[in-house]
């Protein structure tokens, strides 16, 4: 973890030092997440410059795997408060066994999560999908089944060395990661040398087999750092039950935040799966434009975050608020430019997906509201960070839940299927929760940035 901020307060530094500060904080994060969102990237493009129909089958699979990937990635969150905790107080020995019984909460949910998804065409059908489209999208749910337990066991780990400051090995992996898994759509999408021509479940089994190669990679990282014995990595330890549970107790609530709009998003995509093939796939290629963006804001959330716990620990109120503030603003500034490249680009952004005409089209129209759409959703995200940084995760947690499930799935299915406004009509529900949520929580952080902060450690 970064060095806690010393005991001056950051809202009287210079402007420019607190945004140098910010922006070294979120970058490693945002190098990171970029590369595991460029796995869904990678997946996307290469299956939709194979057909769109494999684009569609891949889009949808992602609805109920990405839900119970976000679910249980909140559920580890736990892992780096404990390290950095236990770190921080002098007791580095402790952050090994914490380590393990995370990797252990990973490996029985990942299995979990395997099992639910091998029922993946049956799950698809239940929510209203047709029977060409369950069967694509079930296959490839099939073989994201495989790599579940290794995703969840690789975020443990590099949970683990971001709380004893080792977050560049798990940036490097998952950037690099990217080469093993683009080889092995070409051999199993196509069933290029003598492979099995296996569409979307072919790129769905290769970022499988990639999660399991990244494990094994970080997990040898952790195993040969030459100070793994000052960590209590591979020695026996006393921490047990109670561990565990503080451990869940921790990231429950993250859980819960994140699963609240992993799954509006999640319904809205089978929305668009209903509609048909061409829809599913124009919808999945203007997502993944907006989960590629959202990465950089992920970044600047997490830096919030730490910067206003830091003011907390200080006491600092004018500091935390000054923190929460910033990470607004260069989150605005940052995804305004964003939005601008995506509508400048979006016809050769749609090119880059599918070379099918009826996709291409139906993807500009998308992209108009994507660039819309970044700037409110790279808000909320930076905002939910300030948010958590000073302890307050309910209320915040209930105003994303109002947004996307009271504002964006209800609206999303008037406009999108009940006034047959198709995809943009999806786009325009997500834009209008997204704004919601981020003038929501705006008006929540200007009041708590008011209060004393001796009272935010009883949220």
């Amino acid at each position: 973890m970064t060095a806690p901020e010393s005991a001056a307060s950051a809202a009287a530094r210079p402007l420019k030092d607190n945004v140098i500060r910010t922006i070294a904080l979120a970058l490693p994060v945002m190098a990171a997440r970029l590369g595991l969102i460029l796995l869904v990237t990678v997946d996307s493009v290469m299956t939709g410059r194979y057909s769109a129909e494999a684009l569609a089958h891949y889009g949808i699979s992602t609805a109920p795997h990405i839900f119970l990937l976000v679910v249980g990635i909140g559920l580890l969150v736990g892992t780096i408060v404990l390290v950095g905790q236990a770190d921080g107080a002098g007791r580095p020995e402790a952050c090994g066994g914490i380590w393990r019984r995370s990797l252990l909460i990973a490996a029985v949910l990942g299995s979990v999560w395997a099992v639910v998804l091998m029922f993946g065409e049956s799950i698809l059908l239940l929510l209203g999908q047709s029977e060409s489209m369950a069967a694509g999208g079930g296959a490839a749910l099939t073989s994201f089944a495989v790599g579940m337990p290794a995703l969840l066991m690789y975020v443990s780990t590099s949970f683990f060395l971001e709380g004893v400051g080792r977050a560049r090995a798990g940036m490097l992996i998952a950037l690099g990661a990217n080469f093993v898994n683009g080889g092995l759509n070409w051999l199993l999408i196509g069933g290029n040398l003598g492979f099995p021509e296996m569409g979307a479940a072919g790129a769905a089994l290769a970022t499988s087999i990639t999660r399991w190669v990244m494990l094994a990679a970080l997990i040898g990282y952790v195993l040969s750092m030459a100070d793994r014995a000052r960590y209590g990595v591979g020695v026996a330890d006393n921490l047990g039950f109670q561990t565990t549970m503080r451990l869940l107790r921790l990231g429950a609530p993250f859980s819960v935040a994140t699963g609240l709009e992993a799954g509006a998003f999640a319904t809205i995509a089978t929305f668009a799966g209903r509609m048909g093939e061409v829809e599913m796939a124009a919808f999945q290629a203007c997502m993944n434009v907006v989960s590629f963006a959202f990465m950089l804001a992920i970044g600047l959330s997490t830096a919030t975050s730490v910067r206003v716990a830091n003011a907390v620990g200080r006491n600092d109120r004018a500091g935390l608020a000054m923190s929460g503030w910033l990470g607004l603003a260069l989150v605005l500034a940052m995804m305004f430019l964003a939005g601008l490249v995506v509508i400048s680009l979006r016809e050769p952004i749609a090119a880059i997906y599918t070379e099918e005409e009826s996709v291409r089209a139906l993807a500009q129209l998308g992209l108009f509201w994507v660039a819309a759409i970044l700037m409110f959703d790279g808000a909320q995200a930076v905002l939910m960070g300030a948010h958590r940084g000073a302890a307050d995760v309910m209320v915040p947690t209930g105003m994303q839940g109002f947004s996307f499930w009271v504002v964006a799935v209800p609206l999303a299915y008037l406009l999108g299927l009940h006034l047959n406004l198709g995809v943009p009509g999806l786009f325009a529900a997500i834009f209008a929760a997204t704004a919601v949520a981020a003038v929501l929580l705006s008006g929540r952080f200007a009041v708590l940035s008011r209060r004393p902060v001796a009272a935010l450690y009883g949220n």
